[in-house]
């Protein structure tokens, strides 16, 4: 994953995400329950904590829609999975002030993000769906959702954590005209924001 790792550090200075998420995780796992069988009283064990895959993305919004409020939004996203579990922050700036208080649906997609063409995205990544589970179900345990309200200054913050960790990909962060509704439906497609990783 080096190409990702490059962005993790422009990333990083946005959010400070990364210490945030793997900090606790790595502390737990060094405090760990009990000294294992073999390690003798006076020594120290630290446990190697677990593989971490890391994706994020940052850089100017991609209108999907004319004139709307996003067209001159920023993003970063940064996603942090271990094992079985994914957590997810995102931050968008430079919204416009006719949005402050409106909260947008957003939403991890299995397709690019590519200006102009809303479709090219294709649907929500759902885990279940990747996976051939029947009947799939929509929530946000096997979704990402990422709704966010906007600040009078035109920024907002959103983060999630979903029992699952996405495949690699050629993805996008979707942004849609209203909030995530109980059916994972939140409108049209405004924006979005590219998220690769291999």
């Amino acid at each position: 994953m080096t190409g990702t790792m490059r962005g993790v550090l422009a990333a990083v200075g946005v959010l400070g995400v990364i210490g945030v998420i793997a900090g606790p995780m790595a502390a737990a796992q060094i405090a760990g329950p009990k000294r294992p069988p073999g390690v003798p009283s006076g020594e120290v064990s630290i446990p190697v904590a677990g593989e971490f895959n890391v994706a994020t993305s940052n850089g100017p919004l991609r209108a999907l829609a004319p004139h709307g409020p996003f067209e001159s939004g920023r993003a970063v996203v940064v996603m942090v999975s271990q094992g079985a579990r994914t957590t997810v922050r995102l931050k968008v700036t430079g919204v416009g002030r006719t949005a402050a208080g409106r909260t947008f649906g957003a939403h991890l997609h299995t397709g690019p993000c590519v200006a102009g063409d809303g479709a090219a995205a294709g649907p929500h990544y759902n885990t279940d769906v990747i996976n051939g589970r029947k009947p799939a179900r929509v929530d946000r345990e096997r979704e990402i959702w990422l709704d966010f309200t906007v600040s009078p200054s035109g920024a907002a913050n959103a983060s999630t954590a979903v029992p699952f960790a996405p495949k690699p990909g050629d993805r996008s962060i979707v942004i849609h005209e209203h909030a995530t509704d109980h059916h994972g439906t939140a409108g049209a497609r405004l924006a979005c924001l590219p998220l690769t990783w291999n």
